[in-house]
């Protein structure tokens, strides 16, 4: 017996005929109970969300605000009015009733378009979900080592491949097993549509297992063109901010078949490596007279590397080469060597290097431009502004001094060097 016969009676009342009224009953029931599931979701969110809220913000766990903050209880709520009409629906028709019209068709359309409904808000509760861990993983220690965005991004992937089967399933009628073995025709094709993603999803797994990247990397990837640091490693993607805060986006499978630089090695020894040459005028070099030599006693870096010098090629002559009568074998001191130690002892004493890296200031093979003097030496300080303000320093310096040595830069002649040689003429 259907309890809300009353309806029909008053409608009858009204003037409608038996099965205008019945409908008309029907009709009436389910706006009732879509008007009451709608309400319901109103007072949920007014009242019940509002309540968790205020909890959560006065509870010291953040784990629970991360849970409002993906809105994972905000989409579990949407399944209470779907759960609601496919409760109270079958009281909208009688069953004793003859309608002249399937009524159990409507039925059958109504719960497919909830179930069609359930799926979708579900669908978004497990993407919330994996969300909510992947905020949480970030807070963890090991995401500085390991990112796994890309294998989250695989799971929603699939997540989403299940969903698509049960709601094709609702709509052609058929069972989720058989429309799972109809894609099984397809997968061929698919393998090629999602061929980016199945390679971005085995470079993830090596990238991660090899702790290759994460982001914040600096990383240079000459064949891209690609110079700055990593903002996120996707499936598919990775997004990379260059230098001139340009941002490049390459394939996440390229971080395992390509080349790339990646200067993590560097930040985390506590230094960045200047390495760079001067060029000696080779006409310059030679030996040191008895006034050069006091010139540089003088010099405070210079004092101690000069008397131990001194004594010590003092002796060696006096053993070997002057005793043999051969003076043209003796050892004297060079210009360009002390020059050299000048430099060591220089970035010995600067105090914005690290001087538990190497320190290193050698000579390399001779050149069309002269003779190369390399100077290798790690700054203390790795952001790039104060790392070039040191090597600028350390340059401006050497630049100054080393007239003080009677050397000479080589540099390619210029027009003025052909005007004065012209002058001359």
């Amino acid at each position: 017996m259907n309890i809300f016969g009353f309806l029909k009676d008053l409608f009858i009342l009204i003037g409608f005929s038996d099965i205008n009224a019945e409908i008309l009953k029907s009709i009436t029931l389910f706006t009732i109970i879509l008007l009451f599931a709608l309400i319901v979701n109103f007072l949920i969110k007014k009242f019940f969300i509002r309540f968790i809220q205020k909890i959560a913000e006065k509870t010291s766990i953040k784990y629970d605000n991360i849970i409002l903050k993906q809105k994972v209880i905000l989409y579990i709520t949407h399944l209470i009015p779907a759960a609601i009409i496919h409760l109270f629906m079958y009281l909208v028709f009688d069953e004793k009733v003859d309608y002249s019209f399937d009524y159990l068709y409507i039925l059958k359309t109504i719960d497919n378009i909830i179930a069609l409904y359930v799926y979708f808000i579900l669908w978004l509760v497990f993407f919330a979900i994996v969300d909510v861990f992947h905020e949480i993983y970030k807070e963890s220690e090991i995401a500085k080592r390991v990112d796994i965005k890309g294998l989250l991004q695989l799971i929603k992937v699939v997540i989403s491949i299940f969903f698509i089967i049960l709601v094709v399933s609702v709509i052609v009628g058929k069972e989720p097993g058989a429309i799972l073995a109809a894609f099984g025709a397809v997968a061929v094709a698919l393998v090629f549509v999602f061929k980016d993603t199945l390679l971005g999803f085995v470079a993830g797994i090596q990238i991660a297992a090899n702790n290759m990247i994460k982001p914040g990397d600096w990383i240079s990837m000459p064949d891209m063109h690609t110079d700055g640091t990593v903002l996120e490693i996707g499936l598919t993607t990775c997004k990379i901010q260059n230098w001139d805060k340009t941002i490049s986006t390459v394939p996440t499978y390229s971080l395992v078949n390509k080349s790339f630089a990646n200067w993590r090695g560097m930040e985390e020894s506590g230094g960045r490596r200047i390495k760079r040459s001067l060029f000696i005028d080779v006409s310059t070099v030679k030996f040191c007279d008895e006034k050069m030599i006091d010139k540089f006693r003088k010099f405070h870096l210079l004092k101690n590397y000069i008397e131990i010098k001194t004594n010590e090629i003092k002796e060696y002559n006096t053993e070997y080469a002057l005793k043999s009568g051969n003076t043209v074998s003796s050892r004297r001191i060079t210009n360009i060597g002390t020059f050299r130690k000048y430099i060591e002892h220089y970035l010995k004493e600067h105090p914005k290097l690290n001087k538990d890296l190497t320190l290193l200031v050698r000579q390399l093979q001779v050149t069309p431009n002269g003779l190369p003097l390399e100077i290798y030496v790690f700054s203390s300080d790795q952001r790039w502004v104060f790392y070039e303000a040191i090597q600028s320093d350390i340059f401006d310096h050497i630049f100054a001094i080393i007239h003080e040595f009677e050397l000479k830069l080589y540099q390619n002649p210029t027009g003025e060097d052909f005007r004065q040689i012209i002058s001359k003429d």
